[in-house]
């Protein structure tokens, strides 16, 4: 079966031999073209009134022909074809939307980490200001006819499974996070919040919904189905797309290969309508996409229908506006025939597609577009350059220093061993475009002033050839300290691929067990988006440091290196929680449930049961930092009181309620309180520092989770014997547990907040009264 990723690899294929050079993207003619006269041209109307004018011309073959992502348009009406499918997960991206020139202008792109490590720095300003380059970017590929103006990013399902290929591409494995990260991405690709009159780009939310499973075990994506609790999917599946849709108000949303409880996500009316539309607000200006060749698995391998048209008129009806595929455009005439759909359905879906181009800018004159008019020089910018050096920096984790680092300035020379030491293009993970420079390891340490030896030993994959080995001892004995670069690379971890466990391929800890006998100082650099079991790492002395990396982007080997020398102070977090390698023995990916049970040791921080090796949010500092309460608006340096001040004790739950209703758009947003606290730099070294709050307790259902984020901010810059304050404002949504039916409710009932995954501070509080509903959550009827 040919599916929506071959399709993309064998366009990417095609851009390797030779790239077309040809203007692929056009505007309507308002001015002079057979549409000047029809309202669409009218700047005056509203979006969905301009976008019906066009639509109500439009026959039912020109219908069903522009279904699809690779639409034709309706060149009697002067309407270009338009390529609905480009990618920018973390930077404009190489897809069948975009087109890089072989030389030149428009050659390359800013090439940001993959979003793992964006989200290990848990920045939500520096995740704006990214996005608002990715769509500056993309806006000048779109003025030159190289890229369209809506790009299918983020993908935002929760990293549940260490073991997930496409992990790499989201911000981590908390829900509260991923909705934090979400809307500031959402805010930078659009331009703002639903910005008027114009779009910058629009973003698309991804892969909606449950899921997080590609290939394992020869089970498949395209025909899998999630079984989740109505409670799972409100409490932890979708929360991040809650946020992306009803409060960032993103502009598309793409349905899933996999079926929810026995229908296919993109014939799914419970999800599509009941979620998306009715209880999330996404209006008809916005529009739903496939993921490539979903409609298809409807008939096959999902077998839902027993027919072709059926499946295109299931996926129709149920809210899909767009097939990324052909097999709509090729179905749906048969299904209007046969009476299955009617030609007002598909007037909806194109009004919706249409609508979304109007808000584009689309149809509106160049000169009152100040989105027309970023051109190259807009591109790769040297903002932009140290905007992609510093995610890389903020994202790094330090998991391990026995005081090594940063290396002494009398350390001169390194072996550089491993085979992520000399990697350039793999830097940038999957999804992504041509960068403008990629700065290796080995480039990275011969910049800082090294004398580098490099030796890469052996591959992130070999298994019985240490022919390499040799050479790289040899290199360690020469050095003054070692490095090895190493862990995941795309041929273990990406789209259509799936782990089978998470110990270190290959056999790079061998290589790594002979490095540590030559008695050097040796440090660990460890890429790669899913985790690793380190306990062998970690329990050795001659393993002196490790630094988690992720998919560093375009400066990976300069932030690396800024790390290990001391240029910049560590300050990164674990997005995820790295198991120890017994957990993938112990429940299969198939097992969509969270909480713990005989048959699954529980799901991510929150529920797991076990020890794991390091745990979400875990990252070491080159300082150290105090901590105190302070009164939230008080100023870093004031002293007076600021020692005896603590946060409220009790709280009564109609207070918060009605407080709530008066001063929120929606209650789970309604705050809760402001937890200030005073971070001061009690050590010798100038670093960041992310505050990261957890609440525990025994309120609500059980079995209750061990802990839940509730808020988080990152301190920068923090001079040693300065302070600064960190606030941590909590809503009533984050402390909020869901029911069986999937709605939210705050308990009565004692709680702990904890600052840092220690409890470096604690303080407990009341909830007083009885039990209030926050959020309701639709019935699912289809299922």
């Amino acid at each position: 079966m040919a599916h929506g990723l071959r399709r993309l690899y064998a366009y990417l294929t095609a851009l390797s031999v030779g790239a077309a050079t040809v203007r692929a993207y056009g505007f309507p003619d308002c001015a002079n073209g057979p549409l000047k006269h029809n309202a669409v041209c009218d700047v005056k109307k509203d979006p969905i009134t301009r976008a019906t004018a066009l639509i109500s011309l439009w026959t039912d073959a020109e219908l069903t022909n522009n279904t699809v992502n690779s639409s034709p348009g309706v060149s009697r009406l002067g309407l270009p074809a338009y390529n609905w499918w480009s990618e920018g997960l973390h930077g404009v991206a190489q897809s069948p939307g975009v087109t890089f020139a072989p030389s030149g202008d428009f050659s390359h792109a800013t090439s940001f980490p993959q979003p793992i490590l964006m989200g290990a720095a848990f920045d939500d300003p520096l995740i704006q200001a990214i996005a608002t380059i990715v769509s500056t970017e993309g806006r000048a590929f779109n003025n030159a006819g190289r890229a369209g103006l809506d790009y299918w990013t983020p993908n935002i399902n929760p990293f549940k499974d260490p073991r997930w290929g496409r992990g790499q591409e989201t911000p981590g494995e908390d829900p509260f996070h991923l909705s934090q990260y979400v809307y500031n991405l959402i805010i930078g690709l659009q331009g703002g919040l639903d910005p008027k009159p114009y779009f910058k780009v629009v973003a698309d939310c991804k892969h909606f919904a449950a899921y997080d499973m590609d290939n394992w075990e020869g089970i498949v994506r395209y025909g899998f189905n999630a079984v989740v609790s109505q409670q799972d999917l409100s409490d932890y599946y979708l929360p991040p797309f809650q946020t992306c849709v009803r409060d960032a108000k993103v502009a598309s949303v793409m349905c899933s290969y996999n079926a929810v409880n026995g229908i296919p996500s993109c014939a799914n009316k419970f999800l599509l309508q009941d979620v998306l539309r009715d209880h999330w607000g996404f209006t008809d200006d916005r529009w739903v996409t496939s993921d490539c060749d979903a409609v298809q698995n409807i008939f096959s391998p999902h077998n839902y229908t027993t027919d072709p048209a059926q499946a295109a008129a299931d996926a129709l009806l149920a809210g899909t506006d767009i097939d990324c595929g052909t097999f709509s455009a090729t179905y749906l005439p048969e299904a209007l025939q046969r009476g299955l759909v009617k030609t007002a359905d598909l007037r909806k879906a194109a009004i919706r597609q249409y609508a979304s181009l109007v808000r584009l800018g689309y149809f509106d004159p160049v000169e009152v577009q100040p989105y027309r008019h970023l051109g190259w020089s807009d591109v790769n910018t040297p903002h932009a350059q140290q905007l992609a050096h510093t995610a890389a920096v903020e994202g790094m984790v330090l998991l391990k220093n026995d005081g090594i680092l940063p290396l002494s300035k009398r350390v001169r020379k390194v072996a550089l061993v491993g085979p992520w030491a000399n990697a350039t293009q793999l830097l940038q993970g999957n999804y992504f475009g041509i960068a403008p420079y990629l700065v290796s390891p080995l480039q990275g340490a011969k910049d800082a002033g090294f004398e580098v030896e490099y030796v890469q030993g052996t591959g992130v994959t070999t298994r019985n050839d240490t022919s390499g080995f040799a050479s790289a001892v040899a290199a360690a004995r020469r050095a003054d300290t070692i490095i090895f670069a190493g862990g995941l690379d795309e041929t273990v971890e990406r789209e259509s691929i799936d782990r089978l466990n998470v110990t270190w391929p290959g056999n790079q800890l061998d290589l790594i067990a002979e490095l540590e006998r030559v008695g050097k100082p040796l440090i660990v650099a460890q890429f790669g988006g899913g985790q690793l079991d380190d306990t062998a790492l970690k329990n050795s002395r001659a393993v002196n440091a490790i630094i988690w990396g992720g998919y560093p982007g375009q400066s990976g080997g300069t932030a690396l290196f800024d790390i290990i020398t001391g240029k910049a102070a560590p300050a990164g977090r674990l997005p995820i929680t790295q198991y120890p390698a017994k957990y993938a023995e112990q429940v299969p990916m198939t097992d969509m449930t969270l909480r713990p049970s005989k048959t699954n040791p529980g799901r991510t921080y929150k529920w797991y049961s076990g020890t794991p090796v390091y745990e979400f949010g875990f990252g070491l500092h080159y300082t150290t930092f105090g901590f105190s309460w302070a009164a939230p608006g008080i100023a870093a340096d004031a002293s007076v009181g600021a020692s005896s001040w603590a946060p409220t004790r009790t709280y009564a739950i109609s207070d918060l309620i009605a407080h709530g209703q008066r001063s929120a758009a929606f209650l789970d947003l309604a705050p809760l309180d402001n937890f200030a606290v005073r971070v001061t730099n009690t050590g010798k070294t100038t670093s960041d520092y992310v505050a990261l709050l957890f609440v525990s307790g025994s309120f609500g259902p059980a079995p209750h989770p061990n802990k839940q984020l509730v808020s988080y901010t990152r301190v920068h810059g923090l001079a040693p014997k300065k302070s600064a304050i960190a606030q941590l404002p909590v809503t009533l949504g984050s402390i909020a547990r869901a029911d069986e039916t999937g709605a939210k409710w705050i308990y009565p009932g004692t709680y702990t907040v904890a600052l840092d995954t220690n409890g470096a501070l604690k303080r407990t509080f009341t909830l007083t009264g009885r039990a209030a509903k926050i959020a309701s959550w639709p019935v699912d009827k289809t299922s």
